[in-house]
């Protein structure tokens, strides 16, 4: 099993950081980890010239003790459930202190509020959230504030894994197995094919129709996946296999919701700029769209760390294979 020791969640006193912070405490409960809470207060005036591209618009001064205390009442009702949550107050540019103190601490999840704006998630290129997704040292849980489920209990009752079989998404296949084994829950493991007719995916054989190329493809995605989860997990989760064709945060997006998950997980290898400004990125497009929280497994993440299980009973009935 993954082994979530330490956890950093950063606040800014909305209601988002607060839904993140209620959800990041419940996952501390589970894998009975150090909690931190984070708030960043803005630069004091007189480090502007340290800190280039900050709004003047945004600074005051900075008070530690009014936002210690500010700190303090805002995870008042979070601390009383989890009485060895520590509070930290920083002053600085909110992303790189985020991701200084993630790797001080040696943090194994960063749990991060985002906004919604306009029905659309405000997580666009240069956004705090975007910033530390892209860069940050351990995996990142987005939770926004319209995300479904209750965030006083265990919800990962489903957990749907993104797959693209780069180093990234097989770090995130270990998360999502662990936290499907923590809930005694339902594990999808998926993959979606892109069908573009270029030197990449090169048109079927003329002896060989599309449709059954296709077919092939899925097929043989299946199978690729059911390799990546040992056979010991089955015992402890039912785990699903799922191909389809098309874009990948689409197909993503649309089981999630079809199928109810309580948790996305994806792999994020870091994209060229090229690949970026022609292709996007996967993990940005879901966490914009989905109605659930997503935990991103970047290509900057540092090995999990493995220990032995503290589990309840087996679930029910065996484990599902490819369908």
């Amino acid at each position: 099993m993954v082994r979530i020791a330490r956890i950093l969640c950063p606040v800014d006193f909305s209601e988002s950081s607060r839904r993140a912070l209620e959800r990041a405490a419940v996952l501390a409960g589970w894998y009975e980890a150090e909690l931190v809470a984070l708030h960043v207060a803005p630069l004091p005036p007189a480090l502007l010239s340290l800190a280039p591209g900050v709004s003047h618009a945004t600074l005051e001064p900075f008070d530690v003790e009014a936002m210690a205390g500010e700190l303090q009442s805002f995870t008042a009702q979070v601390a009383a459930r989890r009485p060895g949550l520590q509070l930290i107050v920083r002053s600085g540019a909110a992303a790189p202190v985020i991701l200084d103190l993630a790797r001080e601490m040696g943090a194994d999840l960063l749990v991060l509020g985002i906004h919604g704006r306009s029905g659309v998630r405000k997580l666009v290129l240069g956004s705090v959230a975007e910033r530390v997704v892209d860069k940050a040292p351990c995996p990142v849980l987005t939770v926004a504030l319209a995300a479904e489920g209750s965030p006083d209990t265990p919800v990962f009752r489903h957990v749907l894994c993104g797959v693209d079989f780069s180093e990234a998404s097989r770090r995130a296949v270990e998360l999502a197995i662990s936290l499907a084994e923590e809930a005694g829950g339902r594990l999808t493991l998926m993959h979606s094919v892109e069908w573009v007719t270029d030197d990449r995916h090169p048109t079927p054989p003329a002896t060989f129709g599309v449709k059954l190329y296709h077919q092939s493809l899925l097929t043989e995605a299946r199978a690729r996946l059911s390799e990546l989860v040992p056979a010991e997990a089955r015992d402890w989760c039912r785990v699903d296999f799922r191909a389809a064709c098309g874009e990948p945060a689409a197909e993503i997006l649309r089981a999630a919701e079809a199928e109810g998950a309580d948790l996305i997980v994806i792999g994020a290898d870091r994209p060229g700029p090229i690949d970026r400004m022609l292709f996007g990125s996967v993990a940005p497009l879901v966490i914009r769209q989905a109605a659930c929280p997503v935990l991103t497994v970047g290509s900057r993440c540092a090995g999990a760390r493995h220990e032995a299980p503290h589990r309840p009973a087996p679930v029910a009935g065996p484990a599902a294979g490819p369908n």
